[in-house]
């Protein structure tokens, strides 16, 4: 038995049409909707699927689904798939962890390598996260994750017992004001090409 189209209200001729021949809709909604207001110009399926180099019983489906729930019935249908790992909360607080400096949450360091971001999350807030995945998190946030290179600048250092209150900061090293001439230049990583003559 052929599948045909039934016949179109004002509102969706409008619809299918201003659908089959649009430039900025999306690519498999506008083939659909070609189907569509084809079909209703009286094409048959088979003349339908080879001037839209489509299989018939791709047309048979939209045609179909178009009878049975109108222009919203071209739309992709939503899929199942794997549920999101962590909540947004727990995902606001491993960003709010990393950009928080660990000696305000009276941590022993000054800065976060991803292993101790890991253990701070998994221990103190309780969310079961790999490093990875934090490190993941942080690039989908636009941010760059990047050791402290404490080697030329300050570093300080805490005084305290892990079960007393942290005592004032120590300096273990000033910053040397003679460390960029010390250093010498940074060598570009691309090399210059000599201008032609």
């Amino acid at each position: 038995m052929a599948v045909r189209v039934r016949d179109l209200t004002a509102e969706e001729n409008e619809q299918v049409k201003r659908l089959a021949h649009s430039r900025t809709a999306p690519a498999r909604l506008v083939e659909r909707a070609r189907m569509i207001w084809l079909a209703s110009q009286g094409r048959r399926v088979s003349a339908i699927a080879t001037e839209l180099h489509v299989n018939a019983e791709t047309v048979r489906l939209w045609l179909k689904r178009f009878n049975a729930a109108g222009v919203e019935g071209l739309k992709d249908a939503p899929r199942s798939g794997r549920p999101a790992t962590y909540t947004p909360e727990q995902v606001g607080e491993v960003i709010a962890a990393a950009l928080t400096n660990p000696q305000r949450l009276s941590l022993p360091f000054g800065c976060w390598p991803l292993d101790r971001l890991e253990a701070y999350v998994n221990e103190e807030k309780g969310i079961p996260i790999k490093r990875s995945r934090i490190d993941e998190l942080l690039i989908a946030e636009g941010l760059r994750w990047r050791s402290q290179e404490t080697w030329f600048g300050e570093r300080a250092t805490m005084d305290a017992a892990p079960d007393q209150q942290p005592a004032p900061l120590k300096k273990e090293r000033a910053v040397d004001p003679d460390f960029a001439q010390k250093r010498g230049p940074s060598r570009p990583s691309i090399r210059l090409l000599r201008p032609a003559v």
